[in-house]
């Protein structure tokens, strides 16, 4: 709960730190090439988290499927199979967020 609390309270501080810079005098946020680079940035982080977060998906089931495979090894070819259905979907989310990103740039 105490770490809840930490997390919340960083995401509000971030939250009200980030108004100031909305209230920038000028055409700064204008500019093409800070679009741009925004572009990239925010491309560079939600490709990141797709990615980082399917390979602990991945993780998941490959240590499930060998869990399953040890408790009952009568069922195991069935196991393997549903295994390799459920990482090819994910690596297909995988590609399909790679594939967003490329083309937003």
């Amino acid at each position: 709960m105490n770490k809840i609390k930490y997390v919340m309270y960083a995401t509000l501080a971030i939250a009200l730190l980030s108004v100031a810079s909305f209230a920038q005098a000028g055409g700064a946020a204008d500019n093409e090439s800070t679009v741009n680079a925004a572009k990239a940035i925010g491309g560079g982080i939600g490709f990141g988290l797709v990615a980082g977060l399917a390979a602990i998906g991945q993780g998941l089931v490959g240590s499930r499927a060998a869990e399953g495979a040890a408790r009952n090894p009568g069922a195991t070819s069935n196991i393997q199979t549903l295994m390799i259905i459920a990482l090819a979907l994910i690596e297909s989310l995988v590609l399909f967020a790679l594939l967003i990103v490329f083309v937003k740039l």
